[in-house]
This record gives structure tokens, sequence and C-alpha cells, in this order.
């Protein structure tokens, strides 16, 4: 059998749940209550109100902004003296750094990729402290490059579009600050937050029994995995459904293609529909994208999920069932019991919360009926408030047969924090010279975006065929200064295409090391290539195909 992945393995093992009525004296629990304080005494001083009234004025002078009385204007129409400091009023633009300060950013995505499979490395790359390291140390190295050697204009974009011009000698902190800034504040805090929240929340919940593992069973559940996935995240459907389907699989023995198709379906391809399904796309809400805008891509949804349940059941029904001995059918049958599903309250309305929460505080758009816009990070402050409701008012015991701790969402802070930081040199080349990549079609957005993410983590390769699709002139109707329909491609290609690997998403490799851990025997990393490539890949070309 394969060895589990350690880190993940590890992960359940350390950061103990929140137990019985321990919850309210937890150290996650206070932490989170001191979070809202913080908010609380910024709130007082005004600063989160003064954040969005930066951005609706900027808002405001875009609408108004005629280019030919403002020919400094950045590539968003925008320009903001204020927080540009001593930026010149005109002939000023940002600049893009060389290709090589992109090194950094490559050098991280290939050790996520490459250091958990490397027999020498991998019990060191385990670890959520060595991870942090190596993130923070590559993110130190394109900080010294912003500090140090650019002596060009950088875009602001937190709160409001602005222009930051180096410093005229020595270390140039205004630089790196505005570096920082648009790592930091704009995108890695939202993004850690709503993950947090969709991870915490579904972890109160716990799906029990063992139902017969007809072929009919297990497709319901990965139609189920599938279409929960857009509404709590491909990795609140996989943590919620794979131990109650490997329970209802345990007396059977040909077990691993139902796994496999578990990861396309539920950890990637069912999370399309909404930002809040998949770390990509609420990239792309945080970069402007409409919440609801996703919704429009129904239809390759709709497709590629049903042609994967057919597939599956098909395989399930005339080749593995039937190989199962008598006396393992015999004891499917009479070994059940009934579904329970625990933890529905509080979690079920505070999940339902989190999406209106998403989808209504956006500093950037006024609140539905109203002319009024949500002050800066107040959605944060929300998710944050009701990961706590979920913590203090939920079962600890539910948590802890969950085998819940805060392991795997440490290890996706520790390098995302270093992730954001380095691919801003590679986001400002992309919005420079985007357009001469050669990529034009919404096809080619969709195998460039999607090639990448199967090797790489799919949520920053979303990120970077955005901004080089948004650097190109729009041939229509255009979503976030983005052409719909590269849009549509490259957000098909960042969900889609990362089922073809397990190092494509991060619920890929989680369901593969909790099955593991049950006693699965799951097909190797190539092995599991030979499913993607000979099922997956296939429709995917109809889907680049029919719908692009």
């Amino acid at each position: 059998m394969h060895e589990p992945n350690h880190s993940l393995s590890d992960a359940h093992r350390s950061s103990p749940a929140e137990d019985g009525p321990g919850p309210s004296r937890s150290p996650v629990s206070w932490l989170l209550l001191g979070l809202l304080a913080i908010y609380a005494l910024a709130c007082l001083a005004g600063w989160p109100q003064a954040g969005r009234d930066r951005i609706v004025a900027a808002q405001r002078a875009e609408a108004a902004h005629d280019p030919a009385h403002d020919p400094a204007g950045t590539a968003d129409g925008l320009h903001d003296e204020a927080a540009a400091g001593d930026a010149p009023a005109h002939g000023v633009h940002p600049s893009a750094p060389p290709p090589v300060t992109t090194l950094p950013f490559a050098l991280l995505l290939a050790a996520i990729a490459i250091f958990p499979l490397s027999p020498g490395i991998s019990h060191w790359w385990e670890h959520n402290h060595n991870k942090l390291l190596v993130a923070g140390l590559l993110a130190a190295i394109t900080l010294g490059y912003y500090t140090f050697l650019h002596h060009q204009p950088v875009d602001l974009h937190f709160p409001a579009h602005a222009l930051v011009p180096p410093a005229a000698t020595g270390p140039s902190w205004p630089t790196v600050g505005a570096v920082l800034t648009n790592a930091l504040f704009a995108e890695y805090i939202p993004f850690i937050a709503l993950l947090f929240a969709l991870y915490v929340v579904t972890g109160g919940v716990r799906i029990e029994g063992d139902l017969v593992a007809t072929p009919t069973t297990n497709a319901t559940f990965l139609a189920l995995g599938a279409a929960m996935a857009s509404f709590i995240g491909t990795t609140g459907a996989a943590m919620l459904l794979v131990r109650p389907l490997l329970e209802t699989n345990k007396e059977r023995r040909h077990v691993a293609h139902t796994l496999v198709f578990f990861i396309f379906m539920v950890c990637n391809c069912g999370g399309l529909l909404l930002p809040i399904g998949d770390p990509p796309l609420f990239l792309g809400y945080l970069e402007g994208v409409d919440f609801l805008w996703t919704l429009n891509l129904w239809k390759p949804w709709l497709f590629t999920n049903v042609v994967l349940l057919a597939v599956y059941w098909i395989w399930d029904t005339f080749l593995a069932h039937p190989r199962e001995t008598p006396r393992d059918r015999t004891r499917d049958e009479r070994q059940t019991t009934p579904l329970l599903i625990r933890g529905l309250w509080p979690n079920a309305p505070i999940m339902a919360a989190v999406i209106a929460a998403v989808a209504l505080l956006d500093p950037a758009k006024p609140f539905p009926g109203t002319d009024w816009h949500p002050w800066v990070f107040l959605r944060e402050a929300v998710l944050v408030g009701l990961v706590l409701l979920s913590l203090l008012g939920g079962d600890g015991k539910i948590r802890t047969a969950n085998g819940f701790t805060y392991g795997a969402i440490l290890e996706v802070a520790a390098l995302f924090l270093g992730i954001f930081v380095c691919m801003q040199p590679a986001l400002a080349i992309l919005h420079e010279r985007g357009a001469s990549l050669g990529l034009d079609s919404p096809r080619s957005f969709f195998w460039a975006s999607g090639a990448l993410s199967s090797v790489l983590d799919n949520a920053p390769t979303y990120l970077v065929f955005f901004n080089a699709a948004q650097a190109l002139p729009a041939a229509g109707a255009t979503m976030a200064g983005v052409d719909v329909g590269r849009l549509a491609g490259v957000s098909l290609g960042a969900v889609f295409l990362g089922a073809m690997t397990y190092i494509g998403n991060g619920p890929n490799f989680m369901v593969k090391a909790i099955a593991e851990q049950s006693g699965v025997r799951m097909p190797s990393f190539f092995g599991y290539l030979l499913y993607s490539f000979g099922i997956l890949l296939p429709v995917f070309v109809l889907v680049s195909i029919l719908f692009l």
C-alpha cells in the first residue's frame, strides 16, 4: 500500500480540534475574538470607512475620466495622487520588472509540485513551518528586488488604484510597501479568510453511515458532491463526503476508481458555478468578476459532470462491481446503517451567511438596493465572526469525529503567503506584455491555463492568465476588463484541468491521503495520470470544441 501523504496526515495529528465544551476556551477562539476587536478599533479610528471612501471616489473619477485630459492615467483609468505620494501628475507609467524576477515564483511552485513526491525531501517538507520557511525566503528575494533594484513606479491596488513612484535615492520603501499591500491586503487576506471560513464551518458537519455500495449509490455520492462543491467549496464538499463514501465502500475491494472519480468531480469539476466553489474563481471575484457571472458556465459544468457520472456508473456497473466476491457483496448488503447527518445546526445557516457575506459585502459594489458601500474588510470581519459562531455554537465532538484540525488550512496559509508575494512580478509583466504571448482565442486560454493548472496550483495559475487576458483588447462584451469568452476559457481551464494530477488542486491530495489512511490502495502519481489522460482529457477536448 502506498504511504499516506505525510504533510496531511501529520496535520491531522497536530492542532487539536475543538473538543466537547472546549471551544469557548480554545486559543483559536480567543485569536478570532482578538481579530474582531482589532477591526472594531480600526472602525472607531475610521480606517475601514476611509478605505471604502477612496474606492468610491476612484470609481467616480473613473466614470468621469477623459483620457484626452489625463495622459498619466493608469491602465484602469485612475490616478490617485494622494495615494501616490510624490508621483508626478503627468508622463509617469508603471513599469514591469525583468522576466528573471519571476524565478522565485517559479521555484516556489516547483517546490509545491516536487517536494511532496521526493523521498529525500518529503519528510522535511511535511512540516508547515518548513513550508513557511521556503515561502518566506523566496518572498524575501522578491521584496529585496523591489526594495533595492526596481527604480520604476508600480501600481497600487488597495484600497484604490494609484501610482507609487520609487524613492529618489536609497532603498525604495514606498515601492516595496505597495507590492506588499497588493499581495497581502488586496489578495491574501480576503483569499485566506474565505478558505478558512469554508474549512472550519464544514468541519463542524458530519455525515456518517454505511449504505449498500452499489454503482447507483456511489454515483449518487458523486452527483451530490459535484452539486454541493459550487456552494460550499470543493474542499468543504470533499471533506464532508469522502468519509461516508469510504465507510459505504469498506466491504468492497475495488474502490480506487471511485475515489479517482470523486477527485475529478467533487474536488474540481463541480466547483465551477460560484466564486466560493474553487479558489481560482474567488481570485477572479476579487479582481472584479461579478459574483454570479460564473453561473453562465452552467452548460459546460453540467455537460462535464454528467459525462463523468455516466462513465463512472458504466465502469462500476460492468467492470468493478462484478469483480467483487460473493462474500464481500453479502457482507456489504448485511452490514449497513442509515445515513445520519450531525452538526447542521448551527453550521447550515452559518454557511448560508458565509455565501451571503461574500456576495453582498464587496466594498467596490453598493449593497443591493442602497447607495451604501461596505467598509473595507467588513466582509472578512463577518467571516471571522461566523467562524467564531460555528466554533462556539457547534458540537466539538463532531469535529473530533471528523478528525478536524487546523493543519491543512495552516499549510495553505503558509504557502500562499509566499505565492501572493512572489507572483507580483509575474502579474506586472503579464499586465504590460500579455498581448505578446500569442494567446487570443478562448480555446487557447482554456488549454494554456489548464495545462499549467495541471502541474501547478490552479489558483495562482488562474490569476496569471486572467491578467494576460486583461491586457488584450476585447472582441466583444467584457467582465472585469476581460473579454467574456477569454474569461470563460481561463475559468474552465483552471477549474477543470486542476483535476488532471494530484497536485492540480489542494483537495486532490487531501482525498488521496484520507483514502490511503482508510486502507484504499490509491493509484500512484503516474497511475493517476492514466486515469486522467484516458477519461478527463477526451471530455475536456469536447468541452473546448462545444463551448469555446
